[in-house]
């Protein structure tokens, strides 16, 4: 997400349909299909502004995965928290898309999403105890 934020942001500054059109001729994609149109009318609506915010949303979303990826390496709470919450928020529209087309890739991302959900609830029903709950304190005699 962070490689493509900083991707977005070289747009600043710079003909967006030029570059979309770079693209679809890269992709060997003819401009005059409809999706091509679409795609390059989209371009066409980008604005600095737009970009700069997109890349801020970028970094902040990158900021908070590397928070839970501390947190979770960590053994903290706080990011098993994080993590089944934001995984959740996933699911309904996975499930969404299931219900609109099943195939092996939707549901794969689905299961492994559903898996790392499950764990995260399993570990914060058994509140297991933290390497550093179990150190004495030092006022306790062995």
């Amino acid at each position: 997400m962070l490689l493509a934020g900083f991707g977005v942001l070289s747009l600043v500054h710079r003909d967006a349909w030029d570059v979309a059109e770079s693209f679809l001729e890269w992709l060997h994609i003819s401009p005059d299909a409809h999706y091509a149109q679409v795609f390059l009318n989209l371009a066409d609506q980008v604005t600095d502004t737009k970009v700069w915010a997109v890349a801020l949303g970028a970094l902040t979303y990158s900021t908070l995965r590397f928070f839970e990826a501390y947190g979770l390496w960590r053994e903290r709470a706080w990011a098993e928290w994080l993590a089944m919450i934001s995984g959740g928020i996933y699911l309904p529209f996975e499930i969404y898309e299931l219900m609109r087309r099943l195939d092996w890739i939707r549901l794969g991302i689905f299961l492994v999403n559903l898996a790392v959900v499950l764990y995260m609830v399993y570990l914060r029903i058994q509140d297991r105890p933290r390497v550093r709950d179990s150190v004495p304190s030092a006022g306790t005699a062995d």
